[in-house]
């Protein structure tokens, strides 16, 4: 069987978004593996650091996240009818909006940091952050307006590069600037390393310009030789299509960015009234308890953000193809895309969260051997991350189907619930930090419920329970025994980083083995993954594949 051309610029495309989002991910782990080691920042550093990056995040949200997506939708849409006049013109307009919201959204952090810290958080020293952190959303904001062009048009070297240039620029200003301030109070530490940040988004932006430049003659060409009759529509109704799409879709990207600020905001006023009258030292004691079980939360969510970066490269390719096929009147094609997404993720996602399930321990003392605290919270975490992965897929389909408003009304609902829950169970003394894992991964699980329920109204997936879910569910398992036995074994013998990095490894064999052995993928989910092609040539050499004939 031969990809179609279709096939492979898809997952082309997928590949390299996972290329990107795993190297911004092991970027993002590393510096933050560094940071959270060096003497005087540790978890407490790491609270303030993403305390103040959450308020930052959530602004952004409102200005840019979400964006890319929703332009890649419409621009994708007029491209595949050969609209390239209409689709130019909705990147300008949505440019030069978008560019002024961040503006303003900058501006009313900076000028608003001192009072959300006070009044807000409960953490004075929050405020040093927001403020280096608010110049940085407007060229966010202005830079997910042409990242989402260039994906409408089909191309993610922009993406891909910006992305990983940022975070690349972002790990080694962040330790260099951490350093630099080591001595100084643990809050300045902090609001150093994200001042980096948005020193390395400037440089992004610049990046992404540049890219345009060197493209706009051959956009412009593609405009002037358009055969097809440009949209007319007014900068009135173009900003009212936009608004309609992007919306919906920035509240279901609000309301998920609420999930980790619900945690920003309660966890550090549940902790300080859970520790009332048990820790001694007044306000400032409980200030920097809150603030080391914060960054505890924080550190486990930065490792499992790696597995949950390839999910992520999913969605963001899923939402233009699904857009372009069914402008198309190709249903098929959307249907097949989405079903082996939904199939690949669940591949991927489940060995890692049963990994870091039966390994949370040691792991954590393995990457931070000076603050290696939290591994019930890895635990818990590990299997909220398997339903935030599935709902990557099912929201890129959605999105792509236009229905944007459903994720946001799953999430809402998610939040309101985690938000009773963390108020509950966070203010509970024997619980306090625990609670928010918990109620995390409840929130996850209902909104995944919720979207995969409406999604099924609209496209019915190819899953099948036994090859699926269950052949996985097994390799998985028994990949996870084998791996905890594994450490156990060797622990005493050559230490816990070693058997942690070997039991990983023979883990990962183990299950790759499991996938072979109880043949969970067809020759067609081989031939749609990058060297599937070659790898399943090797397994009918070996005679552990019978050829099948050309599907």
């Amino acid at each position: 069987m031969k990809k179609t051309k279709k096939q492979v610029s898809f997952m082309k495309n997928v590949l390299m978004l996972m290329i990107a989002q795993v190297l911004i991910k092991i970027l993002g782990f590393l510096y933050r593996l560094v940071i959270i080691n060096i003497e005087g920042f540790g978890d407490i550093g790491n609270g303030y650091y993403a305390t103040g990056y959450q308020i930052y995040s959530l602004l952004l949200t409102l200005s840019s996240v979400g964006i890319p997506t929703v332009i890649s939708k419409l621009v994708s849409e007029r491209v595949a009818i050969g609209d390239h006049k209409g689709a130019h013109r909705i990147f300008r307009t949505a440019l030069k909006t978008f560019t002024t919201i961040g503006v303003v959204m900058s501006l009313g952090l900076f000028l608003g940091a001192d009072f959300i810290a006070k009044n807000i958080i409960n953490v004075e020293g929050v405020r040093y952050t927001l403020m280096v952190l608010a110049p940085a959303i407007m060229f966010v904001a202005a830079g997910a307006v042409m990242r989402g062009y260039f994906a409408g048009l089909g191309t993610m070297k922009p993406t891909s590069i910006t992305q990983t240039l940022e975070q690349f620029l972002n790990c080694l200003l962040t330790i260099t600037f951490v350093y630099c301030t080591i001595g100084k109070d643990t809050a300045i530490m902090a609001a150093a390393g994200n001042l980096s940040s948005t020193i390395a988004i400037l440089i992004a932006f610049i990046y992404i310009v540049i890219f345009y430049r060197k493209q706009r003659k051959e956009i412009l060409e593609d405009c002037k030789n358009q055969t097809v009759e440009m949209e007319t529509k007014t900068t009135k109704q173009i900003l009212k299509i936009i608004f309609a799409v992007s919306i919906p879709m920035t509240i279901g990207s609000l309301v998920a960015e609420l999930n980790a600020t619900i945690d920003t905001l309660t966890v550090s006023n549940c902790i300080q009234t859970a520790f009332q009258g048990i820790i001694q030292g007044g306000k400032e004691a409980l200030e920097l308890k809150a603030m080391q079980l914060s960054g505890m939360v924080s550190k486990i969510e930065t490792i499992v953000r790696l597995p949950l970066a390839i999910n992520a490269a999913f969605c963001t390719a899923l939402v233009p193809a699904i857009a372009a096929s069914l402008a198309r009147k190709d249903r098929e094609t959307a249907v097949k895309r989405l079903s082996f997404s939904f199939f690949l993720t669940i591949i991927i996602i489940l060995p890692c969260a049963v990994g870091l399930v039966v390994l949370a321990e040691p792991i954590l003392k393995t990457i931070y051997p000076n603050y290696s605290d939290g591994a019930s919270i890895l635990a818990i975490t590990s299997i909220s991350m398997t339903f935030v992965a599935l709902s990557y897929v099912i929201n890129g389909g959605l999105y792509g189907l236009g229905k944007t408003h459903v994720p946001a009304i799953a999430l809402a609902i998610g939040a309101g619930v985690k938000t009773i829950l963390n108020i509950i169970l966070v203010s509970n003394p024997k619980i306090n930090i625990l609670g928010s894992p918990i109620s995390s991964a409840i929130c996850q699980a209902i909104n995944f419920a919720i979207c995969s329920f409406y999604l099924s109204k609209y496209i019915k997936l190819d899953i099948k329970i036994i090859k699926h879910i269950i052949k996985p569910l097994i390799s998985a398992g028994i990949m996870g025994l084998v791996a905890y036995g594994t450490h156990y074994v060797l622990i005493d013998r050559i230490g816990n980083s070693k058997a942690t990095i070997i039991a990983i490894l023979i883990g990962a064999i183990i299950y790759g083995v499991m996938l072979i052995a109880t043949k969970t993928l067809s020759k067609e989910d081989m031939y749609m993954i990058p060297f599937g092609t070659k790898l399943y040539k090797i397994l009918v050499k070996l005679k552990i594949y019978k050829d099948e004939k050309p599907i």
